[in-house]
């Protein structure tokens, strides 16, 4: 059951991965602003009143560390990607 789980993860990763993938960089950094904004108000309500799903701090954390990462990646030219514009 654990193998599944952890399969079913990574496919769904691998899409999410795709699709940043096919944006261009001022949609990333608009998404890591938003993402940021949304991580920021979501800490601020979590220490004031609790939250329904406090595991989407976690996914937020990694999606931003992803668009950062291939920004940065597009940068160095890496992987045959290229900054879009």
């Amino acid at each position: 059951a654990g193998q599944a789980r952890e399969a079913e993860v990574t496919v769904k990763h691998a899409g999410r991965l795709k699709e940043l993938r096919e944006k261009p960089d001022a949609e990333l950094h608009f998404d890591i602003q938003k993402s940021e904004r949304e991580l920021f108000d979501m800490r601020f309500k979590s220490s004031s009143e609790g939250l329904a799903n406090p595991s989407r701090i976690s996914a937020l954390r990694r999606d931003i560390a992803c668009m950062k990462t291939l920004l940065h990646e597009r940068e160095l030219g890496l992987h045959g990607s290229a900054p879009r514009t």
